[in-house]
């Protein structure tokens, strides 16, 4: 007799390949992070009045937060707080990534629910979803690190191609001008925008930030 293992469904094909993604593109985002040094964390970045020390304590809080969303936990706000600044921010910064990537490593139903308070406390979120979320963060994420560092940011342009469909998934309405909101109004393209500058423009980035020379 012979037997046939029945083949992954287009959702837990899907799920698969975020959870893939987002992994490789948090994994890009701890090799940007790990280039800081002591004294860059009062560096500006792309995201409005924070430093770099604030941006990477919201994205360390985030990973911690999405993995216990993954996990069942996302409701309990502790999750979500950053932490104040102590010790090593960049190896607290990749150990929180190796956390959200193993509790998503662990999701296999593309329904699971994901509590998302940051997002609103009056819904879940499917895990596809969620993943999606949290991938197209990273993407942005990674990039506003190296501008505020000043350094080149190339993630692999699969990922790239797979973010700009989420990115103009993103809403573009009012929630962009609430405070502490990750995405900003959308901007108009700048000239013969490649993948990264038209996911940046879509999300409120300026592809042609800088942080100013004195920094």
């Amino acid at each position: 007799m012979h037997t046939t293992s029945e083949s992954p469904s287009p959702d837990r094909q899907r799920l698969t390949h975020l959870r893939d993604l987002n992994a490789r593109a948090v994994r890009h985002s701890v090799a940007v992070v790990g280039r800081m040094t002591p004294a860059d964390p009062s560096r500006p970045t792309p995201c409005s009045d924070w430093t770099l020390a604030d941006l990477l304590a919201h994205m360390t809080a985030q990973h911690r937060g999405f993995a216990a969303a993954a996990r069942g936990d996302g409701r309990d706000l502790a999750h979500w707080r950053a932490d104040p600044p102590s010790g090593d921010p960049v190896a607290r910064y990749a150990d929180a990534a190796d956390d959200v990537i193993a509790a998503f490593a662990e999701v296999d139903d593309p329904d699971r629910p994901f509590a998302l308070p940051e997002f609103t406390a009056a819904r879940t979120f499917p895990a596809t979803l969620a993943i999606g979320f949290h991938f197209i963060d990273y993407v942005v994420h990674g990039w506003d690190v190296a501008r505020a560092l000043g350094l080149p940011y190339d993630p692999d342009p699969a990922l790239l191609r797979a973010a700009l469909p989420i990115a103009r998934a993103v809403p573009d309405d009012a929630s962009r001008l609430a405070p502490g909101s990750a995405f900003r109004p959308g901007l108009p393209a700048e000239g013969h925008a490649d993948l990264l500058d038209e996911i940046l423009t879509t999300l409120g980035r300026a592809p042609s930030w800088a942080a100013p020379a004195s920094c």
